[in-house]
């Protein structure tokens, strides 16, 4: 009976340090394909911060990999120099900003009406809501209607059309049907008309899908161009993805950089330029996204501490 307690206990402690050497070995394995994935992933960014540091008249040659070969900084003084990505700058950041408040706020409204059980015609609303997802006019109708509305050229024209997102209202929904009724209830019982329960008690509860809508909404409106390309002739009303794209695809050097010297328009490349005015763009986005990824994470822990 003896050897047999301790041959079970042998086979018992055998099993386990299998089950460790098995988990061990897993750990190694996942650890080298997310390292892989980890390298594919950030060598873009390498390559092009090389390429923005390179002499231009010396990139053309190629072989320009991990590492500047001839160092410089003409690239970016031409970037730098360039009026029109400033004004892009200022177009983004405007847009992001605004549209991003206007957005999130008015989805919630909608939403706030949407997730309460006597709205009048709220089956009729809801389905009209849902063929809209599915269902679009077409380029040309949606042109025209901008058009007739006076949007056209119009720095309004990057913030009333994104002002609704049905999805982003389903999300927004599913949260307040989430919130207890009791707490409309004794809300309503204190005398609180339904903006005041929105604005008082919804919103503040709601910090976790208001920063996931939020960041939804600000990638959108950061990386957006096709609007600007279909929507608008001026180039005041350039966006920053825009910019980059006119300067990218075109291969054309900033038209500041006309008024640069000589020498230092011999040194540089379109694509050099290009490469610099790239890394110009992201760094908003090297400075913002550890502080909103830090937000974000905590309104979620939060949120699903509360829940």
């Amino acid at each position: 009976m003896v050897k047999h307690k301790i041959y079970k206990k042998n086979q018992l402690m055998i099993g386990s340090n299998g089950r460790k050497q098995k988990k061990h070995t897993f750990d190694w394995i996942n650890l080298v394909v997310l390292s892989i994935f980890a390298l594919a992933s950030i060598y873009p960014l390498i390559y092009v911060i090389a390429g923005s540091f390179n002499e231009g008249s010396d990139y053309i040659n190629g072989g320009i990999w991990l590492y500047p070969r001839v160092f410089s900084l003409e690239n970016y003084q031409v970037v730098l120099n360039d009026a029109r990505l400033w004004k892009s700058y200022g177009i983004t950041i405007a847009r992001t900003v605004i549209g991003t408040i206007a957005s999130v706020l008015y989805t919630a409204v909608v939403a706030y009406a949407m997730s309460r059980p006597n709205l009048v015609g709220k089956p009729v609303i809801y389905r009209f809501f849902i063929i809209t997802m599915f269902f679009g006019g077409g380029l040309i109708p949606y042109f025209w209607v901008i058009n007739l509305l006076g949007l056209f050229d119009n720095f309004l024209v990057y913030i009333i059309p994104a002002l609704f997102s049905v999805y982003n209202m389903l999300v927004f929904v599913n949260f307040f049907k989430g919130v207890p009724e009791e707490i409309h209830e004794s809300a309503v019982m204190d005398g609180a008309s339904e903006f005041k329960i929105f604005f008082s008690i919804m919103l503040p509860l709601s910090g976790p899908v208001l920063s996931t809508v939020a960041l939804w909404n600000a990638v959108g409106h950061w990386n957006s161009f096709f609007d600007t390309m279909i929507y608008t002739s001026s180039e005041n009303l350039w966006t920053l993805q825009y910019y980059l794209m006119k300067v990218i695809k075109e291969s054309s050097m900033p038209s500041a950089g006309v008024n640069l010297p000589i020498e230092l328009l011999n040194k540089i490349a379109p694509e050099t330029v290009s490469l610099a005015a790239i890394m110009v763009s992201v760094i908003p986005i090297f400075i913002l996204y550890p502080v909103i990824l830090k937000t974000l994470t905590k309104g979620v822990v939060v949120g699903s501490l509360k829940g």
